[in-house]
């Protein structure tokens, strides 16, 4: 794979793969779309960088995307392929992507400019919160939602971010929290409220939020998403994989495939990580069934 530096727009020389520089150079799908059925933004100008995109929508699959974004080069490739990625596909589909899928597409970004494809995730995720297949949802509906808690005030990052962001990608470290998401990258008053949701995080304490008010589907979605982000790619490096079977309310239902279906550690590798896993992601009172 080609890698080219480019210096951006702090002065900084990053190292970035043909994908990134074509999608910079060349980016896709740039624009608004005026009748657009979903909406989301995800930055702010007085961080320096911002992204807005647009969605059309029709019998629950994405016709047509666009992006307006202020940013550096890792902002503008990000969300070209991002509209690549999400047109032509279901609803359900485009839900399931994670910033891990967008920086993935790209061949790979340097740590310090991950937060880039998380503006990505953001946006999106932005969108849909306004969208029902049927059109927008109330403004009530919206702020019943639970309310979250701004951690990094400089660049408006709430701990909902912070701990999707951990999830998502197995952070550990603050330094990576601020890569990721920006927080504590200003002042870095944050920095000891960012350990402390860290900490809680691996500690099992952390709460995940709007679980009790989510819908089987959304609880599909997010179980299916720490699988495929945090377990299969581990299992992937020995020959193996997983696949979730079933879904009643906390016991997961899943069936190792590849070297793990017939490997005498199985009930270890399930319970010791692929349990273990979900747990700190979804909470300790998940139950992993193996399914032969």
């Amino acid at each position: 794979m080609l890698s080219y530096r480019f210096e951006e727009r702090d002065n900084t020389m990053w190292d970035y793969s043909e994908k990134v520089m074509d999608h910079y150079r060349n980016p896709r799908n740039v624009g608004t779309i005026e009748d657009a059925d979903a909406v989301g933004t995800a930055g702010s100008l007085v961080c320096g960088d911002q992204l807005k995109i647009y969605l059309k929508i029709k019998d629950n699959i994405v016709t047509d995307a666009k992006f307006q974004t202020f940013g550096c080069g890792s902002a503008v490739a990000s969300s070209s392929i991002l509209t690549e990625m999400i047109i032509g596909k279901s609803v359900d589909e485009v839900k399931k992507i994670t910033n891990k899928d967008i920086a993935d597409q790209l061949d790979g970004l340097p740590p310090e400019k991950m937060h880039c494809s998380v503006m990505g995730y953001e946006a999106l995720e932005d969108a849909f919160k306004n969208y029902e297949k049927d059109g927008y949802v109330s403004l009530d509906k919206v702020q019943n939602e639970t309310a979250e808690k701004m951690v990094c005030t400089c660049f408006q990052v709430t701990d909902k971010v912070i701990i999707d962001a951990i999830k998502t990608n197995n952070l550990k470290t603050v330094e990576e929290v601020t890569n990721y998401t920006k927080a504590g990258g200003a002042c870095g008053r944050c920095k000891g409220e960012i350990q402390k949701i860290i900490d809680n995080f691996y500690n099992g304490t952390t709460e995940v939020k709007k679980d009790e008010k989510m819908t089987s589907t959304q609880w599909i979605l997010k179980v299916n998403s720490v699988i495929e982000s945090q377990i299969s790619p581990e299992l992937n490096k020995d020959g193996g994989d997983i696949e979730l079977v079933d879904i009643k309310d906390k016991d997961i239902y899943v069936k190792l495939k590849g070297m793990c279906s017939g490997c005498k550690n199985a009930t270890m590798t399930l319970k010791v990580f692929v349990e273990q896993t979900l747990k700190h992601a979804l909470g300790d009172d998940i139950n992993v069934i193996e399914v032969k």
